[in-house]
């Protein structure tokens, strides 16, 4: 696929969504609400999970799959709350040492009136300062879509993997090419430019990895799930500080 099917691959109706996912590799997954501060955003689930015997703090970003689940999700893209519930979810598992684990699939955050009036920018703000000190493990993996702050504001991480038909960029091919063009028509030139699929970004270090998707739901998600134990196993008994290094330094490097 060019880069533009690998857009539209990533954005497909019926794709795996982060609910499908976490149900399919955690055990007793308990989800907890709200940010404390205005409300809960259901385009954000996060909570607590089983991965075999360890206990570990689980966010996703949640887009639904008919039309009724995706009004009720905002189609993915989080408004402050849901960026503030998953920092309050993150400290957390950094009270009680738990692992935190990502599904980001969302084509940005949401960036109407109240959103900005709420914060916007701080939230994504706070949970890209959060992220970096965060004093436990942390591994997110890009299941479809991941559009710019909003995706970025979770994936400030020890690891992150990307499905093998997603996609990681700083705009969506339609607003590249509205931009640098003023003609959308060209988007397909736009996901060219923007370096936006698993493949590239892996060879610019942006991403730590790519998972396979060809064997359908299942296989993908014991690859996820194999990749994580992976991870955690080595995480896990790293010192905090060498853990905090080897994070900032992993992107402080990108670009150079």
């Amino acid at each position: 696929m060019d880069a533009f099917e690998t857009v539209r691959a990533a954005r497909a109706k019926d794709r795996p969504t982060a609910l499908d996912y976490i149900g399919g590799i955690f055990g007793q997954f308990t989800e907890l609400h709200g940010d404390r501060r205005y409300g809960d955003d259901k385009a954000v689930a996060a909570g607590i999970a089983l991965l075999g015997p360890m206990p570990v703090t689980v966010i996703g970003i949640e887009k639904g799959h008919n039309t009724k689940e995706r009004l009720q999700r905002n189609f993915g893209c989080a408004h402050p709350e849901g960026y503030r519930k998953a920092l309050r979810q993150m400290k957390l598992a950094e009270k009680f040492r738990r692992p935190v684990l990502c599904f980001v699939d969302t084509a940005g955050a949401f960036c109407g009136v109240g959103a900005e009036e709420r914060g916007q920018g701080q939230a994504i703000a706070e949970n890209l300062m959060e992220m970096m000190t965060l004093k436990v493990p942390i591994f997110t993996v890009l299941i479809g879509e991941g559009g710019s702050g909003g995706a970025l504001a979770l994936s400030v991480a020890d690891e992150v993997w990307m499905l093998e038909n997603s996609v990681y960029s700083v705009i969506s091919p339609e607003g590249c090419a509205s931009i640098l063009w003023k003609d959308a028509s060209r988007v397909r030139e736009a996901s060219e430019c923007l370096h936006l699929t698993a493949r590239e970004l892996f060879s610019l270090g942006v991403i730590d990895g790519i998972i396979p998707e060809s064997g359908g739901f299942s296989k993908t998600g014991a690859l996820i799930r194999k990749q994580m134990e992976r991870f955690l196993l080595e995480a896990c008994q790293t010192p905090v500080g060498e853990l905090l290094d080897r994070r900032y330094d992993k992107f402080r490097k990108m670009g150079v």
